[in-house]
């Protein structure tokens, strides 16, 4: 058995000795390894990148996916297609533990591998895998999909991450202090808890908690009936989850169940800690919601040639610089779509999980001014698009398949396939515009345009999130104004989408033509602002302070 030295490979910081497990159902470490759908994943990487750089004594706990969560390629028709390929990584560890988890009543077999904290620069990371011969295929299924479309799977899913990695804590002789539900997936691992303390309030001492999820769908939910039968509650039967919870319906939430387990929780957001308040605060008994809001690793994201010339404030490498990142992505649009982009142009990315509510085509719900925006010669533009839809979510793909097909005949708009970790730097760095206006309320933090401000990409957002913590309009950002809250979802859409055009041709454009010393001002200003608060190494210092102590 590995013993903590051979885990760790660095001597601990003193003032983050506190042992902590950080369960998380997908880590976004490297491209090589994929592991993640979208931003859950990307900020769970951060994380990790961030612990390892302050030597905090943390470890994750995930999930080997065989497959990944899925390949985005393109069918005959240049449209998005789903293939699921097989993943083996050669530089993980094998731990030689295999241990069982009960199933649905049947012990399934649960391997450990250990992605070392020098491989990646990350902090360690055990990732759980019943993909063995020692299972029959059914049980090996678990671990072959990030988020399978099936039912029972997820829930086993569930199990698997919950009490498999409490019960490989266990065995490695690892037993934190303090286990942390990066959301509700983990939350099995209470029951596991519960059933070794015989007491909530022993769980609660070492549980925190934090929710991403504003959108009550999110929040997933499974009847009574089937988490029995799966064994999902562990040793404990319904009647004693419901009494000892304080719980009532046919229905287990996740995130409700995680609010009652854990001491404190957390929004990752300043809004999205009031947002879960008022989701959740009428429930008794659940603990206190605060917020950290998410980060990013500038480690990681930042290029270090722009980074030199902002060190320096030197604004002619800076503005050469951004044209050679602009140059490296132009060639991926050319790749893929066979279109040929010009690095002089003012270009727009929007790129992140692809989800109904962040409104990929916003820019293009009045079609005859959009078609004026991208043909206006003066103030000539580029838009490139990119994100993966859930596999199984065909009102969202068929949305991404909608703007490939609208904006085929446009030599200045693309839309690129195979958004991970490499195309998401690739868009970061060259863009000049980072995009992003989902409905209100919705977006729990959306940290992608901090890694953008990082290399130079101005945001243009509505005020959700993070951004209205950073947001200083037309001085470090360009910010959307959001509709009255009191219209209807329709009639926010036509507001939004008109004071999205007006800020594009009135303001960006001509700024960034007019005015480059004003636009170069803007994009040192966002680059200089967005650390340290919006680096990872503040958000893991800040859940050392804020939720492991106690």
């Amino acid at each position: 058995m590995l013993t903590r030295d051979e885990i760790f490979g660095f001597p601990i910081n003193e003032k983050y000795k506190k042992p902590v497990a950080y369960f998380s159902m997908e880590f976004a470490i490297d491209q090589s390894l994929k592991l993640y759908s979208g931003g859950l994943g990307f900020l769970a990487g951060s994380h990790l990148r961030s612990a390892f750089e302050l030597k905090q004594n943390l470890v994750g706990i995930g999930m080997l996916w065989t497959y990944g969560y899925y390949d985005q390629l393109r069918d005959k028709q240049a449209q998005m297609k789903p293939e699921f390929i097989e993943k083996k990584y050669s530089y993980l560890v094998d731990t030689g533990i295999v241990f069982t988890v009960p199933v649905h009543d049947t012990p399934v077999h649960v391997k450990a591998y250990l992605l070392k904290p020098e491989t990646f620069g990350s902090a360690p990371l055990f990732l759980l895998t019943t993909d063995i011969d020692e299972n029959d295929n059914l049980s090996r299924t678990i671990t072959h999909r990030l988020y399978d479309s099936n039912e029972a799977t997820r829930i086993a899913q569930s199990i698997i991450l919950g009490i498999g990695g409490a019960m490989l804590l266990d065995l490695m002789e690892l037993t934190p202090e303090v286990y942390h539900m990066n959301e509700g997936h983990a939350i099995p691992l209470n029951f596991y808890l519960y059933a070794k303390h015989k007491s909530l309030e022993e769980v609660k001492k070492r549980v925190v908690f934090t929710t991403h999820t504003p959108e009550m769908a999110g929040n997933e939910s499974h009847s009574y009936a089937i988490l029995k039968d799966m064994s999902f509650f562990y040793h404990m039967q319904e009647h004693e989850v419901k009494y000892v919870l304080g719980l009532e319906g046919d229905s287990f939430n996740y995130t409700l169940g995680a609010l009652k387990f854990a001491r404190k929780a957390n929004g990752v957001s300043k809004i999205h800690g009031d947002v879960a308040n008022q989701m959740w605060g009428h429930n008794p008994g659940i603990c206190e919601i605060t917020s950290i809001t998410n980060a990013q690793n500038k480690t990681y994201w930042k290029d270090n040639a722009f980074e030199a010339a902002l060190l320096t404030n030197d604004d002619q490498k800076l503005a050469l610089r951004k044209k050679e990142m602009k140059k490296d992505l132009f060639k991926v649009v050319a790749d893929q779509c066979g279109k040929l982009f010009d690095e002089n142009v003012l270009t727009i990315v929007w790129a992140r999980r692809f989800a109904g509510y962040k409104r990929a085509d916003l820019v293009m719900f009045n079609w005859n001014r959009f078609l004026n925006l991208i043909n206006n010669q003066e103030h000539p533009i580029q838009i490139i698009w990119a994100g993966k839809p859930y596999p199984e979510d065909y009102g969202a793909i068929g949305l991404f398949n909608q703007i490939i097909n609208r904006v085929k005949p446009l030599a200045n708009c693309a839309v690129l396939t195979g958004y991970e970790l490499g195309l998401s730097a690739l868009l970061k760095k060259g863009s000049d515009v980072w995009l992003n206006n989902p409905k209100m309320y919705h977006e729990a933090s959306g940290t992608s345009g901090m890694a953008a401000a990082m290399n130079g990409s101005i945001n243009l957002s509505l005020p959700d999130g993070w951004v209205p913590e950073f947001a200083k309009d037309n001085e470090n950002c360009f910010v959307i104004q959001k509709a009255d809250d009191e219209l209807s979802y329709s009639e926010k859409d036509q507001v939004e989408n008109n004071n999205l055009l007006d800020s594009l041709e009135n303001i960006v454009a001509p700024l960034y033509y007019n005015n480059p010393a004003g636009w170069q001002k803007i994009v040192k200003n966002a680059a200089n602002q967005i650390v340290p608060t919006f680096d990872s190494g503040r958000m893991a210092d800040e859940y050392y302070e804020i939720m492991y102590k106690g």
